[in-house]
């Protein structure tokens, strides 16, 4: 008896879940195809009835992530304008907060995959670049002001902190945490200064 149309969504959806989350645990190159089958219940075999190659799967992968990525970012600033909160001011500290620290799994792709990004393919990369541009445009939209190029740069200064103190804390939580918590506050003051002034 075949599979039907449906397990075989179902079994294509369960490879890329199993494979966002090694990926995104311990990076894309230290995950292999043995480990990931098997992770998601396949057989290698399994694994090319769906994907033609571990780049085809990266692929959809970084597609999912950014668009799960979207409709969290959305969720978030919809949820900051119902509260009649300033929607860049609650991102940002919802974005440096210790909890989307520890939330590797599920927290923001475009932190989650900057380290590996420029070793992907180019299918994987340009996912990548359309999802971070499509945030600026959102986070640009959230600013005041009425300069559209003024708004767009303020987004990409103020996201580029955001991601950068989220990398450094990450990189040293489990090294020195009191060190990952003071790159958390600085920068979340500093974007508390910078989107109010």
């Amino acid at each position: 008896m075949g599979v039907t149309k449906q397990q075989a969504v179902e079994n294509k959806e369960a490879i890329v879940a199993a494979a966002e989350k090694l990926f995104r645990e311990r990076g894309v190159a230290d995950v292999g195809l043995a480990e990931l089958t098997k992770a998601a219940g396949f057989t290698q075999g399994g694994f090319y009835n769906h994907f033609k190659s571990k780049d085809a799967l990266v692929a959809a992968v970084m597609e999912k992530a950014m668009e799960d990525g979207a409709a969290q970012l959305l969720a978030g600033l919809e949820a900051s304008k119902a509260a009649n909160a300033d929607p860049m001011s609650q991102h940002a500290q919802w974005y440096l907060s210790p909890a989307h620290l520890a939330n590797i799994e599920t927290g923001c792709p475009l932190t989650a995959y900057a380290g590996d990004v420029r070793r992907l393919g180019e299918e994987a990369r340009q996912s990548y670049a359309q999802g971070l541009a499509w945030n600026l445009d959102q986070l640009a939209g959230v600013i005041e002001g009425d300069n559209a190029d003024e708004k767009r740069k303020k987004a990409v200064v103020l996201f580029s902190q955001m991601v950068g103190s989220l990398v450094l804390s990450r990189a040293v939580a489990e090294a020195d945490p009191s060190l990952a918590d003071e790159i958390l506050e600085e920068g979340r003051q500093q974007l508390r200064r910078d989107i109010g002034g």
